[in-house]
């Protein structure tokens, strides 16, 4: 019978995503997760596999993070696009420079190469599972008639997607929440994403 393991998982997850986001994958040793996580490195392994495993976790953790980050905006609000237009202020303006689910994605497919296949691909593949949260709230938003049909929500939410890379990346070097505030603003006053009046 195996003993139960003396740790959460999930607080292990996440202390170790933060410190990935900060440090970047490859900048990140055993050593430093061993101090973050406090876990001996043969512990790390027996409960994750590896330090690519880990990461991988991390990712998941933040993608899941993310999506109910999403579902929290739309019980917050009364439409679709007021939801995106929240989760937007919610992962730009008020965690400054914490992370955040997409920026972490966006940092790990910026970093990591065809050496790292694996870690690449599933960032990748969590990217497209946002852009489809993102397009089903943009189908309801058109359904709704609160939004213009005549781009496709897919189309629209590769847009948002790219509009959120640019905003969280300005902010990164500029710490200026006003003009944060007005190109998220933009974004949702001007077309393709300008509420139908």
């Amino acid at each position: 019978m195996s003993k139960p393991a003396k740790f959460n998982r999930e607080d292990i997850i996440e202390k170790a995503a933060n410190l990935y986001w900060e440090k970047g994958f490859h900048a990140t040793s055993m050593r430093n997760l061993q101090e973050v996580v406090d876990m001996r490195p043969g512990s790390i392994y027996a409960s994750f596999g590896s330090k690519e495993g880990l990461f991988k976790a991390a990712l998941q953790h933040y993608v899941k993070s993310g999506v109910a980050q999403l579902h929290m905006c739309i019980a917050d609000t009364h439409s679709p696009l007021a939801a995106l237009k929240l989760f937007v202020e919610r992962a730009v303006l008020s965690q400054g420079n914490a992370p955040s689910g997409m920026c972490m994605l966006v940092k790990t497919v910026a970093e990591l190469t065809e050496d790292n296949a694996d870690l690449l691909a599933e960032a990748k593949e969590s990217l497209v599972m946002v852009e489809a949260e993102f397009a089903s709230l943009l189908a309801q938003a058109q359904q709704n008639g609160e939004l213009d049909t005549a781009q496709t929500p897919q189309a629209l939410a590769r847009f948002l997607q790219v509009q959120i890379i640019g905003i969280r990346t300005y902010a990164h070097a500029n710490r200026d929440d006003n003009t944060i505030g007005d190109f998220i603003e933009a974004i949702f006053s001007n077309p393709p994403l300008a509420i139908k009046k």
